[in-house]
């Protein structure tokens, strides 16, 4: 299990060559809600943002994301409708919700299994007040969320 804030900015390396490719900056998530791919940045002056699809990465280390060959990369199209944790349709800062009506806070960080990309538990905060006196709020999930404009509906353990 990993968070997203632990995997941004790990670089990404070229099993074949050992060549880094680029740094992580985002993942992508499907309409449910799992994470199908990790973005990525490459380039020097003119940063162009690619997706590795999760089946395509062969592995997850504590210092480095390792894929086979960088022909596995898709240049992301700026007009691409997909859910991202950070920049588009971004989810960080949205409302979280349980199906009964609570509020659990704001969205912070996401935590996920690499393997399957499945979403597996969320960092809410209060506010800054609240965090300094309660602590963030980690809220475990069985199934994927229903992410919506406005808010994103778990169903909380």
């Amino acid at each position: 299990m990993r968070t997203f804030s632990l995997l941004k900015g790990m670089p990404v390396f070229e099993i074949q060559t050992g060549s880094k490719i680029g740094e992580v900056c985002d993942l992508s998530l499907t309409d449910n809600g799992v994470v199908k791919g990790l973005l990525l940045k490459k380039g020097v002056v003119l940063k162009k943002t690619y997706i590795i699809y999760l089946e395509h990465v062969s592995s997850f280390g504590q210092d480095g994301v390792m894929i086979e060959d960088e022909s596995l990369l898709e240049l992301v199209n700026e007009t691409t409708d997909s859910e991202t944790i950070e920049v588009g349709y971004s989810l960080i800062g949205k409302t979280l919700m349980t199906k009964q009506g609570e509020q659990l806070g704001l969205l912070e960080d996401v935590y996920f299994l690499e393997e399957v990309g499945r979403i597996v538990g969320y960092k809410c905060s209060d506010g800054f007040f609240s965090d300094i006196l309660e602590g963030k709020r980690v809220v475990k999930t069985d199934e994927p969320p229903a992410i919506g404009k406005d808010a994103i509906i778990v169903n909380v353990k």
